[in-house]
């Protein structure tokens, strides 16, 4: 399956009017001389030119891919070495920067944001980079091409992820205004912080801080609701962190409309920062909430949406047969998993058996998702691209996702994903009804029932 063609960015002449934007916005960095090299700004460049594109539609197949040059992440030798190489392997790639990353406000806050982030489940977590050298390659790769967004977790990956990003941080010294922070407070029934009272927000802020090395974080995320504590208390405490300076913005993790619609209300009724984002599953098999309720708390409250694709952190697995990937059914997801808390062992049993293939035949479901991936497969390979490309451009295609996380245990992984920003303009209306058609997915809001016909 051949990949996708780089562009050269020297023709984005069209794109004039998005380029002078982006420069207005970053111009007290431009100012900054710890800011740096100036090829970041020529990885900040928006969608690709018209002859930029020409290059790419004759580049879909044969020998048009890209050279992956050197895999980081398979090279033996010392660190020394092996941090070496994955130098060398990012200055070949940076000398053709992908186009295609925009900045966006993050829900209605004037913080900007790229349209694609680092998701650092894969990059720090359970079957992810070999080393803390790979995984600095990966990072520094994201930040020179552009992304501002960095997406952490302790329940991804134990408390590890965010003292190994922190020491990243701290030896490539960024200006600390040029990227963006996001990590999480979860709750489950084996830690020994219970729940999601003041005292446990305020701690684990304060613990992560020391982690990561930082003065503040952007953006705290809350994992999950706590039935058991009262949504005054979340709103406060998340009010409080955020007046004392240990924390910029706050949002919310897998919570149902109706919650972040509750959460609002006491933000408004008791006079607290009200939340900016919801952090949600958004993939071509997972469409309702994404599509139908997330546009409406964006319009109504403000409440932007930061989306997640399994697609790029293990539900689809390798599988030759099958067009390169297979796909875990949904049910069997959701019926295992409907109280998932994501914690580290959950994800280990996660990575080593629930992805794994197997042969489920029988299943229904399974059969259809199979039928519709294969599908799907086949019309990536008419486009020029891999699966995973397609499935990044389609989610990127709707409005509403302000930030897509991608996940990448290697410098190969995030590059090629961050090729698939080339094959936005060419989902046209046709490419997109087709895909359509093959899902056949679409959600759809009931009808609405009169309470009088119910009498």
């Amino acid at each position: 399956m051949s990949r996708l063609m780089l562009c050269n960015l020297g023709n984005t002449s069209t794109a004039g009017n998005d380029t002078n934007n982006n420069a207005n916005t970053n111009s007290s960095m431009e100012d900054d001389d710890s800011y740096p090299l100036p090829t970041i700004y020529r990885c900040r460049a928006p969608i690709a030119s018209l002859d930029c594109m020409e290059e790419f539609n004759g580049g879909g197949g044969g020998g048009g891919g890209v050279d992956s040059g050197v895999h980081c992440s398979n090279t033996t030798g010392t660190k020394e070495q092996l941090l070496t190489s994955c130098i060398a392997a990012q200055a070949q790639r940076l000398q053709h920067p992908s186009p295609g990353i925009r900045y966006r406000n993050l829900g209605k806050s004037g913080l900007r944001v790229s349209n694609v982030g680092l998701g650092t489940w894969t990059t720090f977590g359970v079957g992810g980079c070999s080393n803390e050298e790979t995984a600095e390659a990966v990072v520094a790769l994201a930040y020179d091409s552009g992304i501002n967004v960095f997406d952490l977790s302790e329940a991804h990956s134990g408390h590890r992820a965010e003292i190994q990003f922190g020491r990243i941080l701290l030896r490539r010294a960024w200006n600390r205004s040029s990227y963006v922070v996001t990590t999480k407070i979860y709750w489950n029934t084996k830690t020994e912080g219970r729940g999601l009272s003041r005292k446990h927000i305020i701690e684990s802020v304060q613990a992560s801080l020391v982690r990561l090395q930082l003065s503040y974080i952007d953006i705290v995320m809350i994992h999950k609701v706590d039935p058991m504590c009262p949504m005054e208390e979340i709103v406060r405490a998340m009010n409080y962190v955020i007046s004392k300076g240990w924390v910029m913005y706050w949002g919310t993790s897998r919570w149902t409309p109706v919650e972040i619609m509750e959460a609002y209300t006491n933000c408004r009724q008791f006079n607290c920062v009200t939340p900016i984002v919801e952090q949600a599953e958004y993939h071509l098999f997972y469409r309702e909430k994404p599509e139908l309720y997330m546009p409406e708390l964006y319009n109504k409250i403000g409440v932007g949406l930061m989306a997640w694709s399994t697609v790029t952190i293990g539900m689809v697995s390798s599988k030759p047969e099958d067009c390169g990937v297979s796909f875990l059914s949904r049910s069997s997801y959701k019926n295992k998993y409907s109280s998932f808390s994501w914690t580290e062992d959950e994800t280990q049993s996660l990575y080593k058996e629930e992805y794994a293939w197997k042969d489920k035949s029988a299943d229904e479901e399974t059969r259809k998702y199979s039928d519709k991936l294969r599908d799907v497969c086949a019309l990536a390979e008419r486009l020029g691209c891999s699966f995973g490309q397609l499935a990044i451009a389609w989610s990127l295609k709707n409005e509403s996702v302000q930030c897509l996380l991608l996940g990448a245990s290697n410098i190969d992984q995030l590059y090629e994903s961050l090729q698939s920003l080339q094959l936005i303009p060419k989902l046209n209306a046709n490419i997109m009804s087709e895909i359509e058609r093959i899902l056949d997915n679409k959600p759809s809001r009931p009808p609405m029932i009169s309470t009088l016909a119910l009498r």
